[in-house]
């Protein structure tokens, strides 16, 4: 193919721009005229350079920056290592030199760049601050300028603070994470602590950060001053929840006799008055003074050595309570005040006494505390322990309070009574020392006791203790069984009331009219009332006549069952008719009962005779006696009774046995009358009548009483 005339034309024409071109090209070249390179890196390949044949390429020796730097072939190398905070840019030259021995120049500008490659550094790594008790919270304890870190790669500075001693934490404190500034958060206390260290740590990277960091830490040592922040404390006293700041004393307590003066100072207790300064490394000087109920001046304490004394004696058994002020010399606003009971008594001439000086006593091992220690050989009875006191008419000194010294297994009541403090788990034998103290007068006596731990399996049945709930299921059973016994016999009584067709009601009201009527009973009308007993004795003779005496008009008395009280009593005594009835009430109710089951009772005041049939007896008042009766009527007088003592008996006796054999024939009658058929007479109306027996016949009498 043939080569078109206008390309030829055009390769002519640019040959000689390109040998032109050719002819200019350098002879030495670099890839990057400025590069850079990190810190602390030694041999590090700086860039690429490119030398034509024919030329040479040299580091100008002219500029100190070559002196770390070489060409190694086609590569430029940093052989020395360079710190970005000493040299952060290098320039160097290099000569590139032609066949012809002409000489050109090439720049390099070499960056260095930073590296974290060093720690913050702390002025003043180990500082020392004293810092008062009384310092106020917030108050700077170490100023910024002081604490601040620096760091030669100009990295921000994170601080933390932390310390060294245990249960100081949280008193001090720095304002921020990039202020170091030490303050103080929470208020000393120079009892709890009196020195700390703190560590502060500053760092160029935050803690969170994934980054390496580098750290520097600085010593901050915190010694605290104590300061008067304290009033005085009276001893002993006790410390609350283990606070060393805070101690409660108790009162103080004393005793005097009555009427007797003392010239040495007050034995008190728990001890003498002393008080002192908390801030001991202060130890302010106390002075002491009597500052309430100092009645009548009559204690005294003295100023540097607190000692009570006596300035008159007392008279009063009254009882002083005494308020001393203890107080620093330096600051008298620093005080406190103390309570000193002195109790006046009586003098005590003789101190207690044991009777024995030895007791001894068992338990059984295995029981609860607070059980009781009992008598050796007498399982049922507690130990008791007392003291006696001839101070006392009975040697009985109610003041006298018992403790025990050398043992906790066990402890003593007001009382004297032994009692168990802890579960004794395995037999043995203790001894205890027992003091009885007289709390007035602080005079005491003390005893051995011996406690014998048993084994409980040890105890025989005859021993056996019973407890309080052993008590009281038998209590509630025996009440179960009373309740039952009572349901039954009223069971009983009801029941019995109704065989016998006498309630209760009955009974009572029959007892109550029994009652009223007294002594004034008509034997001769019970004679009738008992047909079976034998009533010779008690008959008149055939020729005995009426004794008659003046009549008296009948006058009608209220009736028995509705008087009172008042009128019961003044029934006449001497009376010798008197009747025993019921009421009209009584009488419907027992008509309701039935038939079967009522007593006829004949009234005693008759005004009707029936002198035909034989045997009958009726009584009346003298004036109805009827002349024309004879000799079948007998007039019984007042004084009759008082002339025979004899017959007096015999009537008792048949009376008594009448009134027995009433009650058992009330089955065997058919009509049973209630209530009083005539109101009997009053002895303030009129004189006692005489009673009067008409005997219908007296050969007929065993006839009547069979038919009867």
């Amino acid at each position: 193919m043939a080569i078109p005339h206008w390309l030829l034309v055009s390769a002519l024409f640019l040959l000689p721009l390109l040998a032109q071109v050719l002819a200019q090209e350098p002879g030495c070249s670099v890839d990057n005229n400025k590069p850079s390179v990190p810190e602390n890196k030694c041999s590090y390949v700086v860039t690429t350079v490119h030398v034509q044949p024919g030329y040479t390429l040299t580091i100008d020796p002219n500029f100190p920056d070559g002196q770390f730097f070489t060409i190694e072939g086609s590569e430029l190398k940093l052989t020395k290592c360079v710190d970005y905070e000493e040299d952060p840019v290098l320039l160097l030259y290099l000569i590139c030199t032609d066949p012809a021995g002409q000489n050109e120049s090439l720049e390099i500008l070499v960056t260095v760049l930073n590296e974290n490659d060093n720690s913050p550094v702390f002025a003043q790594p180990n500082i020392t601050r004293d810092v008062p008790e009384d310092t106020k919270v917030d108050t700077a304890i170490v100023a910024r300028e002081e604490l601040s870190a620096t760091d030669a790669d100009l990295d921000t500075i994170y601080y933390e603070l932390t310390t060294t001693v245990q249960d100081t934490d949280g008193y001090f404190a720095i304002r921020g994470v990039n202020n170091p500034e030490i303050y103080l958060q929470k208020t000393l206390d120079y009892d709890k602590f009196n020195s700390t260290t703190l560590l502060l740590y500053a760092r160029d990277r935050p803690v969170t950060s994934p980054e390496p960091s580098n750290n520097a830490t600085a010593t901050i040592t915190i010694t605290i001053q104590q300061s008067d922040t304290r009033a005085p404390w009276f001893l002993p006293c006790t410390r609350i929840h283990n606070d060393a700041s805070v101690c409660i004393s108790s009162p103080y307590s004393g005793r005097v006799n009555i009427s007797e003066m003392s010239t040495e100072p007050l034995l008190l207790e728990p001890g003498p008055i002393y008080a002192i300064d908390p801030d001991y490394t202060i130890s302010d000087r106390i002075v002491y003074s009597i500052v309430g109920g100092n009645t009548d001046n009559v204690f005294s304490v003295d100023a540097d050595t607190g000692n009570l004394t006596m300035n008159k004696i007392v008279t009063s058994p009254d009882s002083f309570l005494l308020q001393v002020m203890a107080a620093q010399v330096s600051n008298i606003r620093k005080y406190s005040v103390a309570t000193v009971e002195i109790k006046v008594i009586n003098k005590s001439n003789f101190p207690p006494y044991f009777e024995k000086g030895v007791y001894n006593g068992t338990v059984f091992a295995g029981l609860p505390r607070r059980s009781f220690v009992y008598q050796a050989g007498d399982p049922s009875t507690p130990l008791v322990i007392t003291a006696m006191d001839q101070d006392f008419p009975d040697k009985v000194n109610p003041n006298i309070e018992y403790f025990l010294k050398n043992s906790t297994d066990f402890i003593a009541t007001r009382d004297g009574l032994i009692l168990t403090n802890t579960v004794l788990e395995s037999p043995g034998t203790v001894t205890i020392q027992a003091v009885g103290k007289d709390v007035l007068s602080l005079q005491e006596a003390s005893t051995i006791i011996v406690v014998e731990v048993i084994l409980a399996t040890a105890v025989t049945p005859s021993d056996k203790m019973y407890s309080a709930q052993d008590m009281a299921i038998l209590g509630g059973t025996l009440a179960a069984l009373l309740l039952i016994v009572l349901v039954f016999l009223g069971v009983l009584v009801w029941k019995s009331s109704r065989w016998y067709g006498k309630p209760v009601k009955y009974l009572m009201k029959k007892k109550l009219s029994t009652d009223i009527s007294g002594g004034h009973q008509n034997e001769y009308y019970q004679e009738d009332e008992q047909p079976y007993v034998n009533t010779k004795q008690h008959e008149p003779s055939e020729t005995s006549s009426v004794q008659a005496e003046p009549p008296v008009p009948e006058q009608p008395a209220p009736a028995l069952y509705s008087s009172g009280a008042e009128e019961t009593e003044s029934l006449p005594k001497g009376s010798i008719a008197s009747t025993v009835t019921f009421d009209q009430e009584e009488k419907e109710e027992e008509k309701e009962d039935g038939a079967g089951q009522e007593k006829e009772v004949k009234s005693i005041l008759k005004t009707d005779r029936h002198l035909a049939v034989d045997g009958y007896k009726a009584v009346w008042f003298k004036t109805d006696v009827d002349p024309e009766a004879g000799e079948r009527v007998e007039v019984i007088e007042d004084n009759a009774a008082d002339d025979d003592d004899d017959d007096d008996d015999d009537s008792d006796q048949d009376l008594q046995k009448n009134e027995e054999e009433e009650e058992g024939e009330s089955s065997d009658t058919d009509n049973h009358h209630r209530g009083l058929e005539e109101p009997f007479a009053s002895a303030s109306s009129s004189p006692p009548a005489a009673e009067v027996t008409a005997n219908m016949s007296h050969t007929g009498a065993g006839k009547a009483d069979s038919k009867l």
